[in-house]
């Protein structure tokens, strides 16, 4: 079972919600406007609803509108504000918002601003390290401004502004000020009658109500503009047919909300946060969080672990079925740090590594402890994996190679468990932290850091990296390797190494070899997949890098896999028979048909930018269609249980990372197949067995949501193993056991 920690983005429907919308629906179906039987039953529902949210928000005489939800709701108010600013006698400057606000919110008065060609101009409201808005400098710009918009509650640290506060602040000023509710309703006591609060929007579905549902207070008398003009419902306020079975669901949303049953008190709340928040602090010591508690919604943690990036942490989590949320839910798809902790001024690492925790006002405690049991499961996932820098833990040993990947630049971890020694190949300074913490935590000693060129933009992060560990670098050349030095033996393997000058004068292949022979070449920048390494830098020697390859090629032939030093398009391996094809030039000086100097004329051509010749590089790769896009790998969980039943020797592999496999295997297909385990970051140790799978043999992969899956099969698939697939939607959409729905509503 789920457990939904993420409600600050939406909710699951409330039982009895789901039944009043589908008593609207089959029963209670009549148009409101319509004046026979059945249209007045739905006007009195619809009614009956308002009347009740009424009581519950302390509207007083305002007004109330059904609409479509939140968004909807800012744009109504800030267009009614707006619009009454373009006739005012004298119109203020300036419209101001909450630094820390949904991007609703300042996306609207950018839009309003400009389409009523106000241009007025437009300022973000400070917040100080806890998150609440500066009010010294809103009371000193409130004379000038024509709207203030804050939120009650914050949707992605749970901060609950100072309304009182804002309210003192904005004394004297002729602002209107629409505040946003989304996060407060059934959370805090508004009284919007009894402050100066003139729009404030809320939205159905982050309390247990469907989506597609919400409300907006206009304190009466303030402007207002309609945002849909037509039939002239709610009052001609807000035209269209209004939604009655979400009215009628909001309806017994706000019924709960009065009976004081359904939902917990503000006391209980606070206790489960409370432990949810021990259970995160004994599972990652290290944590941070981001907003005081005392300060925020008992039912949100907003949190950071110092080393280790949200994404980890999201994927964890999921793996151990556990739903929580990067920040905001309409950013989470966006790879930036939170704006909201940005403008709290919180440190970088933090604003990038920022997880959200949040719970409905409907958990019980049989929830709130198997979510702690879970959490404290995932940072033993952590320990073990040494990932934590914070808690070493019990590591399992590890074994074969990893790659780290930063900006599209490649960094390789070599590991061998049985001599417990390790090579790091083109160390990166991001890494210094991590790498170093994975060999403490593992006791592994370091063989060797090697570069596989001298670097013309920095200097190597080798030394860097053997301080960390508190290990001497003894007599190496400046590329790290020992000297006197054959072979750098680790275990049963050997690393020999291969000067191959071009892309610099010190370019040097390093070649893993096993008792069955070569395994693969890291290859720094000689050959990149879908490109030759640049050979124009003052270190560049590139007189010699035709007869580098042609020395490559014989010492390792066409087909062994090749490690990049750089990797922008998630292609993890290629072999001179697949860049060969790929690129024109690489297969002519490789099979004589340029000499070395017609091979650095030509390339010296393409470096500049000068023209497209007959050596332009084709960045798909091999087998290409004329759209120049690799075809299509995904297949649906239903094709992939038929291709179980044509190819019995089919091989499924999740590519999930071993702290995510610790966690959970992906549910049984029904049938037999073959699995395997190889995360991505290690997806180089199997690259070459699987291409010497016999070419009919299925490759399926999966992982979380599809993406890395995808990326694996793309890159089998460049190595000449059509049959490689990726499970399209991955394991969040593969089907769980049925449960009754109210039997697993407890979020």
């Amino acid at each position: 079972m789920e457990i939904y920690l993420d409600a600050n983005a939406t909710t699951p429907v409330l039982p009895q919600a789901r039944d009043a919308a589908m008593a609207a629906m089959a029963e209670d179906f009549g148009n409101p406007s319509s004046i026979h039987s059945t249209g007045l039953k739905a006007r009195a529902l619809m009614d009956g609803v308002r009347a009740r949210a009424r009581r519950v928000l302390g509207a007083g005489t305002g007004s109330l509108l059904f609409l479509s939800g939140a968004t909807e709701g800012i744009q109504t108010a800030v267009l009614s504000a707006l619009s009454a600013l373009r006739h005012a006698p004298a119109r203020p400057d300036l419209l101001l918002y909450g630094a820390t606000e949904h991007k609703a919110v300042p996306e609207a008065i950018r839009h309003w601003n400009a389409l009523l060609g106000l241009n007025l101009q437009v300022l973000a409201i400070p917040v100080d390290r806890d998150g609440r808005h500066d009010l010294a400098w809103l009371r000193e710009h409130a004379p000038r401004a024509g709207l203030v918009c804050t939120m009650a509650a914050n949707n992605e640290t749970g901060v609950i502004s100072d309304l009182d506060g804002i309210e003192a602040a904005l004394a004297g000023s002729p602002a209107l000020w629409m505040v946003d509710g989304v996060q407060a309703l059934g959370k805090l006591p508004l009284r919007l009658a009894e402050r100066r609060i003139d729009y404030a929007p809320f939205s159905g579905h982050k309390l247990y109500a469907p989506k597609g549902i919400g409300l907006l207070y206009v304190r009466d008398g303030v402007p207002f503009t309609p945002l849909l003009a037509g039939g002239g419902q709610e009052g001609s306020l807000r035209s269209g047919t209004e939604n009655m079975s979400g009215i009628a669901a909001l309806g017994a949303v706000l019924a709960a909300l009065e009976d004081g049953r359904t939902f917990r008190d503000h006391a209980t709340l606070v206790a489960f946060r409370d432990h949810l928040a021990d259970a995160l602090q004994h599972a990652f010591p290290g944590l941070v969080f981001n907003a005081p508690p005392e300060l925020s919604l008992p039912t949100t943690l907003s949190f950071a672990v110092p080393g280790i990036s949200s994404k980890l942490l999201l994927d964890l989590f999921d793996a151990a079925e556990l739903r929580v949320s990067g920040g905001s839910a309409c950013s989470a798809a966006k790879a930036a740090p939170s704006y909201v902790l940005e403008a709290m001024g919180l440190p970088a690492w933090q604003t990038a590594s920022a997880v959200r925790l949040s719970f409905g006002p409907v958990a019980d405690q049989a929830f709130i402890d198997e979510a702690c049991a879970r959490i404290r499961i995932c940072g033993e996932s952590l320990r073990e994996s040494c990932l934590d820098p914070t808690a070493p833990g019990q590591a399992l040993p590890a074994d074969g190679l990893t790659r780290f990947i930063v900006d599209g630049a490649c960094c390789y971890l070599l590991a061998d468990a049985v001599s417990r020694r390790a090579v790091v190949v083109d160390p990166l300074p991001e890494l210094t932290e991590r790498l170093a913490q994975w060999l403490l935590c593992q006791d592994y000693a370091l063989a060797a850091v090697l570069d596989t060129h001298s670097h013309g933009d920095h200097a190597s992060s080798a030394p860097a990296l053997r301080a960390a560990v508190q290990q001497p670098r003894g007599d190496a050349d400046d590329l790290g390797w020992p000297r006197g030095a054959d072979a750098i033996a680790l275990g049963a393997q050997v690393l020999t190494r291969l000067a191959v000058p071009g892309h610099t004068q010190d370019s040097t292949a390093y070649l893993l070899r096993d008792p069955q022979g070569l395994r693969l070449a890291f290859v720094g920048d000689t050959v990149m997949p879908g490109a030759l390494g640049r050979s124009d830098f003052e270190q560049s020697a590139p007189q010699q890098y035709g007869a580098s390859l042609r020395r490559l090629a014989q010492t390792v032939g066409l087909h062994a896999l090749l490690l990049p030093g750089h990797d922008y398009d998630d292609r993890f391996a290629s072999t001179l028979a697949v860049e060969s094809v790929a690129q024109p030039l690489l297969g002519d000086v490789l099979s004589g048909r340029v000499n070395d100097a017609a091979f650095a004329a030509a390339k010296a051509v393409l470096e500049q930018g000068l023209a497209l010749t007959e050596y332009q590089t084709v960045a798909c790769g091999a087998r290409v269609d004329s759209g120049c896009a690799l075809v299509a790998s995904e297949l649906s969980l239903a094709a992939l249980t038929q291709m179980t039943r044509q190819h019995p020797g089919l091989l499924l592999v999740d590519v999930r990372e071993p702290y995510e496999q610790r966690l959970g295997q992906a549910p049984e297909l029904g049938v037999t197949v073959q699995r395997e385990a190889v995360a991505l970051s290690g997806l180089p140790n199997a690259l070459a067995r699987w291409t010497a799978l016999p070419a009919e043999t299925p490759v399926v992969f999966f992982c979380r949501s599809g993406n890395r899956s995808a990326q694996a099969a793309r890159a089998l698939r460049r190595l000449g193993h059509e049959q490689a697939w990726s499970l399209s939607g991955g394991l969040a959409l593969w089907p769980r056991l049925a449960v009754a729905a109210d039997a697993a509503f407890a979020i």
